[in-house]
């Protein structure tokens, strides 16, 4: 299919910037404003957009300093927004936030305590807005609580299987952590779980940081965060987590970076996607199918079990080679590693059928799979 004209349209091809829309749930208690307030404080420079019910609960002094409240949009500095908003006018605001003129770099929807998460991540997979991709469903649990809540709550056992990332909050304050650390485990379908404390994981996990020093001349959190006690915080970090001591506020992610000047075959790489492991959150690069299609590269995106290619034509002056992080919690990267180094192949025809499990994931093809939850 080396030239096939199924490669050559456009309408699969990515936006220059796609803005991934993160999808943030929990019941009540659970930490989910304490996450997203840690989320804008740590920032890293990028520029965060929030869709919150109830913003009431987000530290409203620090942004009445960065910026200027109104009736139901907060538009600050370093581009945060918070919007009050009914399910029925969420694509209306994912569309005000990803428009280009407020350089948002994330899109995070805090859903109440009582929300659906299932029906509010259709939406985003609904969305026919070109700017922005799903993000990921991330549940937040409160660990001290959990088989309370459970008790009280038992569709949290749905929840967490549909989750992309679970966030263990408040483990301190559990009197068995790693029993419910297990617990939580067991009900998820391979996602991601992260245990914290006050909300604190690393930015990372969900979106790609900026370097702070683009934002100089604008007030950000970062710069409230940094000059508001002049210590960073109370764990010895500096203003941005980064310090020896980082360990001690975020929880560290495991990332592997995979370049290969030989290109893989694309039955090879759905295999390998079709079994990745338990923990393995984010995959971001481009992949080279050598033969398969020499007009294209393949941008990979993928979040949990979502799954999405890119086709963009090579620039005369790329080097034509695969180039993928990959991002996790508990994940073992040297046979990760080993794995795609067993999807390069030197043949030097292509494979008649190959692409057809590639295919499948390029939005606009006829073969896409309808959108799941959670799902590609």
């Amino acid at each position: 299919m080396g030239n096939s004209s199924a490669h050559e349209t456009d309408g699969g091809r990515r936006p220059q910037q796609q803005i991934p829309v993160v999808v943030l749930a929990g019941f009540l208690g659970s930490g989910k404003t304490t996450l997203l307030n840690h989320l804008l404080h740590r920032s890293a420079g990028s520029r965060i957009g929030a869709i919150v019910n109830d913003f009431g609960a987000i530290e409203i002094d620090a942004l009445a300093v960065a910026g200027a409240l109104g009736d139901s949009t907060v538009s600050l500095g370093n581009g945060c927004l918070c919007c009050a908003v009914d399910a029925g006018e969420l694509d209306v605001y994912l569309g005000r936030l990803a428009a280009p003129e407020t350089g948002v770099d994330v899109i995070v929807i805090e859903a109440s305590g009582l929300a659906e998460p299932q029906e509010l991540v259709r939406m985003v997979l609904a969305s026919e807005h070109p700017g922005i991709v799903y993000g990921g469903l991330v549940e937040v649990v409160d660990a001290a609580e959990f088989d309370d809540t459970r008790a009280r709550h038992p569709e949290i056992d749905r929840h967490l299987a549909l989750a992309d990332l679970v966030v263990v909050n408040k483990l301190d304050r559990a009197a068995d952590p790693e029993r419910v650390l297990a617990l939580v485990g067991s009900l998820t379908d391979r996602a991601a779980v992260v245990p914290a404390t006050y909300g604190r994981i690393d930015p990372e996990f969900l979106f790609d940081c900026r370097p702070s020093e683009e934002r100089i001349g604008q007030l950000s959190f970062d710069d409230l965060h940094d000059h508001g006690d002049g210590q960073g915080d109370d764990h010895g970090t500096d203003g941005l987590g980064r310090s020896g001591h980082a360990g001690h506020l975020h929880t560290g992610y495991d990332s592997l970076s995979f370049v290969s000047d030989v290109p893989l075959d694309p039955r090879r790489l759905m295999r390998f996607l079709d079994s990745r492991p338990e923990g393995l959150y984010r995959i971001k690069g481009h992949v080279d199918l050598g033969p398969n299609d020499l007009r294209n590269r393949y941008t990979m995106h993928a979040v949990g079990r979502f799954l999405r290619f890119y086709p963009e034509p090579w620039a005369s002056a790329d080097e034509r080679r695969t180039q993928l992080v990959l991002i996790g919690s508990g994940i073992d990267t040297e046979a990760l590693g080993t794995e795609l180094k067993g999807c390069e192949s030197d043949a030097p025809h292509a494979d008649e059928h190959g692409m057809w499990g590639v295919l499948r994931y390029v939005q606009g093809s006829e073969d896409e799979p309808d959108p799941e939850p959670c799902g590609g």
